[in-house]
């Protein structure tokens, strides 16, 4: 039997696992919502025919839960490339979001969204700490959710590295998934030249204006040698993915004027790792 590639998503509810199987099943896997952990090695058997695979194993599963590591740990020895994506976001957050769509969270029984919410984290310890991938969704939107889910499974195979290039601002956090963070706010900020401020680094005259700069070529030279660096060295160990973050002040003009250049360069490297550009902040007030 081939051994197949297979993602097992989990963590709270309101995280978003509904909208990443969803990023998984556009991507060409074959996906199973709410899958009985013990019934994992049993759909791995289908045939060749289904090589890409992905299922939802939560605290839903009741009594099945326990069975979750045993039945991932059974799969990685049959031969099967799996890797568990846990889906985390502040309680704050997530009861905002079971508020908006007026849905009970599934643990809270008779009591409030919170208890559900402690109920469901001391049930998922163990799958947290197993998980190579985790991702806080507390500010992401589920457009943002389903990019990064694509970045990591679903637009490079599983032999390539993706590269997400983010802009963000520091007054809104540094982004938590966040493998490499640079500040660029020694820049000079559009936001207090009059004629600027109204703009965001996606137009020329901001772009113009950053990339004017003094420093800003020898800055995107250091970093794009650092990147070629180490991507190649990244991939060579199996890293399947690579968030850089680039942050000013409010993520509007100078982080997001650098992370197209940066972005537009890395497609150049020598083996062009597949790229994806994501502006955090731009939108926000």
């Amino acid at each position: 039997m081939t051994g197949k590639r297979i993602i097992v998503i989990t963590g709270m509810s309101g995280a978003g696992k509904s909208t990443a199987i969803r990023a998984l099943e556009d991507s060409g896997f074959s996906c199973i919502d709410n899958l009985p952990a013990p019934l994992l090695m049993k759909v791995t058997e289908l045939g060749d025919a289904t090589q890409r695979l992905a299922f939802v194993i939560d605290a839903r599963e009741g009594e099945f839960l326990k069975d979750a590591p045993r039945a991932i740990d059974e799969a990685r020895r049959a031969g099967h490339d799996v890797q568990v994506l846990f889906l985390d976001a502040s309680d704050e957050a997530i009861t905002r979001r079971f508020s908006e769509t007026r849905r009970r969270h599934p643990l809270s029984e008779r009591g409030t969204v919170a208890d559900g919410l402690a109920k469901e984290r001391g049930l998922l310890t163990e799958l947290r700490e197993a998980a190579e991938h985790v991702l806080d969704t507390s500010t992401m939107t589920v457009h943002e959710l389903r990019r990064q889910v694509m970045a990591r499974f679903g637009v490079a195979s599983s032999a390539e590295l993706a590269v997400t290039v983010m802009s963000f601002g520091f007054k809104y956090g540094v982004p938590s998934n966040a493998d490499l963070v640079l500040d660029v706010r020694f820049l000079p900020n559009p936001f207090f030249v009059p004629e600027l401020k109204a703009f965001t680094g996606k137009d020329p005259r901001v772009a113009q204006f950053v990339l004017a700069q003094e420093g800003v070529t020898e800055f995107l030279e250091r970093v794009e040698g650092l990147l070629g660096f180490l991507l190649p060295r990244y991939q060579k160990e199996g890293k399947s993915y690579l968030t850089v973050a680039i942050g000013c002040t409010g993520g509007k003009h100078r982080s997001v004027a650098l992370a197209q250049v940066l972005s537009d360069r890395l497609r150049t490297l020598p083996g062009g790792a597949a790229t994806q550009l994501w502006d955090r902040d731009v939108e926000k007030e």
